[in-house]
């Protein structure tokens, strides 16, 4: 099972993680980081299946992915 993980300091709420995941795994959360930003959270983790390309897109390297 693969883990996606937010760096929620590092997230600006670009959006383009949501955009490209191919399972919708992540959303904009409701809890804001020190710099004003509400940032990405995982709301179906279970559904990841570990391709990354919401790291690989992530402007600000806010995502870590693990196998």
């Amino acid at each position: 099972m693969a883990k996606v993980e937010i760096v929620a300091e590092r997230c600006k709420s670009c959006g383009y993680c949501i955009k490209f995941c191919p399972k919708g795994v992540l959303a904009i959360g409701t809890k804001v980081n020190s710099k004003g930003y509400e940032y990405v959270e995982p709301v179906k983790p279970e559904a990841c299946i570990g391709c990354a390309i919401c790291a690989r897109m992530c402007p600000d390297g806010a995502i870590d992915v693990y196998k």
